[in-house]
């Protein structure tokens, strides 16, 4: 069900089709408490906001947001705080089209602190055997195929590296999956092979 609010919230996002809300009034409403249905781990890619892409509002999601949706220690405590304490059912991992961190990666960029988050990226980069030639950010596929894996490994990421989570998830407590934006139609593609749903 949580999934399908999220889909249900993309199409009316693609159709230029808001739901109507009352922004005031939900803040009033949840000044005392929350309790968002999903957590959502995206790029900080100003054009990537999930509470836009989804149609969501104000209580409705916790939004998790780092340069190429990248997962740490500190992130993955966000997200047990989330689903095991707060209640969200569904843990979705957002990557999108044409992402400046994997272009980073993608080139073995340096610049400061970013050298290490982007080194988080690497490995799928590694993992990527389909391109032959040119494997940099001129190639636009290579570019995408890299996303994608570097998606399907965090939700893996997230599994492996959480008893917590992990646990809810086998119990279907919650669900995780893993997706896609692409910038040029605002459209999300959900990565159904790579999810474990549960039973919600």
């Amino acid at each position: 069900m949580a999934l399908r609010l999220l889909q249900e919230g993309n199409t009316r996002f693609v159709n230029n089709l808001k739901a109507n809300r009352n922004l005031l009034q939900q803040a009033n409403e949840t000044s005392d408490g929350q309790h968002p249905f999903a957590v959502v781990l995206s790029c900080i890619d100003s054009r990537t906001s999930a509470e836009l892409i989804f149609d969501q509002g104000l209580g409705d999601i916790f939004s998790i947001r780092i340069a190429g949706n990248i997962m740490n220690d500190d992130i993955l405590g966000s997200m047990e705080f989330g689903c095991k304490l707060s209640g969200a059912k569904i843990i979705v991992v957002l990557g999108h089209s044409k992402c400046g961190a994997v272009k980073g990666a993608c080139d073995d960029a340096e610049m400061g602190n970013l050298t290490a988050l982007l080194a988080k990226i690497k490995p799928a980069v590694d993992d990527e055997l389909e391109t032959k030639y040119n494997r940099t950010s001129e190639n636009s596929s290579f570019v995408e195929n890299v996303a994608a894996i570097h998606v399907n490994r965090t939700v893996k990421a997230i599994m492996e590296r959480s008893n917590i989570l992990q646990y809810m998830i086998e119990t279907g407590e919650i669900g995780i999956v893993g997706g896609m934006h692409h910038l040029s139609t605002g459209q999300v593609t959900f990565y159904m092979d790579s999810s474990s749903i549960g039973n919600q």
